[in-house]
C-alpha cells in the first residue's frame, strides 16, 4: 500500500483537540511549528511559533528565524534556570543618574520603568553610557543586576534614614560635580521623586520636564492639565518621568559596581523629621491607602476580620457581594463599581476574583490570595497565595502580629 495515503487516528486527533487531556501535550509534537491535520493538510501551529527569551519568557520570532529555534512552552522555573546575559560597561563615557524612590527599601515598578528609560537613552545616543542608581539608606534590593542598574551609589548614614530632603539634595548636587550625569531621571510620584527632583533642579539651574511619558534623545512628551494634554518640549538634561515611560530591564543581568563620593556631604538641616504620625488605618481612605485587608463572601466571621485587620494595622475592604450582603459599609466596595486602589500589599481573604473587582486592584503592587478555590481567579492574579481556611489564617495572622509586638516591647525594654 502507498506511503502517501492519509490514516487518520480518531482518538489522536481527540486528544489533541482536548486540551484538558493528560495526553494532550504528548500528541502535539511538542516543537513542531506545523502539523499535518486530519484531512492531510499541512496547518501552522500558533502556540509553537516564538521562542523563549534568556529570563523564560516566551517572545514572539518576528524575524523570520533570527531569533531562537521555535517552539515549546516556558518550563516551570525557566526562569531561575537561565542565566541572563552579563551587560558590561567597562569604561562609561558618561552617566544617565537614576535617584529611586526605593519604597520600602526595594525598587517599585516606577522605579525599574525609570531604569528601563535610562537604557534606552543610552542606546539612542552615541558613546558607552551607564546607568548610575542613587540609592539613599539601607535598603533590601537584591536585584538591582536585573533591574538595569550598571553602577551603584549607595550614600548610608542616620542623617540619611526618615524625610531629609536637604541631605539628600546635597549629596545629589556632589554626584552632578564629581559625575557631570548626562540625564537625571526621576519617578514623579509622591514618594519622593518629585519633590526632590524639583529641589535638585533649582539647586543645579535645570528647568525639568514633568510627567514625561513619552521621551527620545530628541524630544519629551509630558502630560499637562491634568492628563488631558501633551506638551513636546526639547528633552531637558533632568526628568521626572511619570509610570510605564519605558519597558523595564528584564533580558540582561547588569555590573552593579559600587561607587563613593569622593567628599563627604554636611548641611545644616531645616526641616527636623520627628517619625511618624500613628493614624487609624480606617480613617485612611481606600483610593489612598498603601495595606489594605479586604474581605469577601468567603468570610463567615466578620468579628474575626476586623480583629486581624486592627493587628496588622491595614485598611479594611470589600467585595461588592459583602458589601451587597450589608456585612460591610458601601464606602470600603473596592472595584470598578466601587474605589480603585493603588496598595503596594492588597491582601483578598475570600474574594472569588470578578472581573470588576481585579480591575479595581489593578493598580496594586503586591496581591495576596486567601481563598480554599486554587482555580478562582484572584488566586491566578495574586502574587502569593494561601491556599486554606481563611479564618484559620486571619487566627495565625492575628497570634503572629500579637507575638511580634510583645517581642518588639520586650527589646525595647
Amino acid at each position: 500500500m502507498s506511503d502517501e495515503i492519509i490514516r487518520r487516528d480518531p482518538r489522536a486527533e481527540w486528544i489533541a483537540r482536548n486540551r484538558l487531556h493528560p495526553l494532550h501535550d504528548a500528541m502535539q509534537q511538542a516543537g513542531a511549528a506545523e502539523t499535518r491535520g486530519p484531512s492531510g493538510l499541512i496547518r501552522r501551529n500558533p502556540h509553537a511559533v516564538g521562542f523563549i527569551g534568556p529570563n523564560g519568557i516566551k517572545r514572539i520570532d518576528r524575524m523570520n528565524g533570527n531569533g531562537p529555534a521555535v517552539g515549546g512552552r516556558r518550563s516551570a522555573g525557566a526562569a531561575k534556570e537561565v542565566e541572563l546575559p552579563l551587560h558590561k560597561v567597562e569604561n562609561p563615557d558618561y552617566y544617565v543618574v537614576v535617584v529611586p524612590d526605593m519604597v520600602g527599601g526595594r525598587l517599585s515598578g516606577h522605579d525599574r520603568d525609570v531604569i528601563g528609560q535610562a537604557h534606552k537613552l543610552i542606546r539612542e545616543g552615541e558613546g558607552a553610557g551607564a546607568v548610575l542608581a542613587v540609592v539613599f539608606g539601607e535598603h533590601r534590593e537584591e536585584a538591582f543586576d536585573k533591574a538595569g542598574v550598571d553602577r551603584l551609589l549607595n550614600i548610608t548614614g542616620e542623617a540619611y534614614e526618615g524625610y531629609t530632603p536637604e541631605l539628600r539634595v546635597a549629596a545629589l548636587e556632589q554626584v552632578e560635580k564629581e559625575y557631570a550625569p548626562k540625564y537625571w531621571l526621576l519617578p514623579d510620584s509622591v514618594a519622593a521623586g518629585f519633590e526632590i527632583g524639583c529641589r535638585l533642579a533649582a539647586r543645579i539651574g535645570e528647568r525639568p520636564a514633568t510627567q514625561a511619558w513619552q521621551v527620545s534623545s530628541d524630544e519629551a512628551i509630558c502630560r499637562g492639565a491634568g492628563g488631558t494634554t501633551d506638551i513636546t518640549r526639547k528633552t531637558p538634561r533632568l526628568m521626572l518621568l511619570a509610570e510605564e515611560c519605558a519597558e523595564p530591564i528584564d533580558e540582561t543581568r547588569h555590573e552593579v559596581l559600587p561607587l563613593e563620593l569622593e567628599t563627604s556631604v554636611s548641611v545644616q538641616a531645616v526641616i527636623q523629621d520627628c517619625g511618624q504620625v500613628a493614624v487609624d488605618p480606617n480613617a485612611i481612605p481606600l483610593g489612598e491607602a498603601e495595606f489594605i485587608l479586604s474581605a469577601g463572601n468567603g468570610v463567615t466571621d466578620w468579628n474575626q476580620f476586623h480583629q486581624a485587620a486592627e493587628a496588622l494595622g491595614a485598611t479594611e475592604g470589600a467585595s461588592r457581594v459583602a458589601v451587597d450582603d450589608g456585612n460591610m459599609p458601601r464606602f470600603r466596595q473596592v472595584g470598578a463599581t466601587g474605589t480603585w486602589v493603588t496598595a503596594r500589599v492588597y491582601v483578598a481573604v475570600g474574594i472569588s476574583g470578578a472581573v470588576q473587582h481585579l480591575q479595581g486592584i489593578g493598580q496594586c503592587d503586591k496581591v495576596i490570595a486567601i481563598n480554599t478555590d486554587v482555580g478562582c481567579d484572584m488566586v491566578k492574579r495574586a502574587a502569593l497565595s494561601c491556599i486554606a481556611d481563611s479564618g484559620e489564617v486571619m487566627a495565625e495572622l492575628i497570634r503572629l502580629a500579637n507575638a511580634y509586638r510583645q517581642e518588639v516591647v520586650e527589646n525595647a525594654a
